[in-house]
């Protein structure tokens, strides 16, 4: 997916399969994932729809940190406020849960669609 600007460049969003549609929004999940990453706790972050009764769906962010640092609740309060500050309040992840590491491929990249898997397997309405 990608947005034209007013002087006409594209500048690329995120791919389409990983849009997140909440509550009538479309949230690029790419674009949450690197406002995450600029925080000085978070080494790594992967973020997928999450099934939500009300919403659809919500955001979500799975984010291993950096040596040093441990979960808390605080963290993840930190973690959402930090987001609402960089990009439109409404794009912060509502869920986050820390990880040791990602389902990766061979090459080392993140498998969301694993994520994303796991998440419909834990929410089934």
């Amino acid at each position: 997916m990608f947005i034209q600007d007013e002087d006409g460049y594209f500048w690329y969003q995120s791919r389409v399969d990983d849009i997140i549609v909440t509550a009538g929004y479309k949230i690029p999940g790419g674009e949450v994932e690197n406002v995450l990453n600029e925080h000085p706790a978070v080494l790594k972050s992967a973020v997928v729809a999450s099934p939500d009764p009300i919403r659809g769906n919500i955001v979500k962010a799975f984010v291993r940190l950096k040596q040093g640092y441990s979960p808390s609740d605080e963290l993840v309060k930190e973690l959402q406020e930090f987001v609402k500050k960089k990009i439109e309040p409404y794009k912060y992840p509502r869920e986050i849960e820390f990880v040791e590491d990602f389902p990766r491929t061979e090459t080392g990249k993140i498998r969301r669609f694993v994520l994303r898997k796991m998440e419909e397997e834990k929410k089934k309405f």
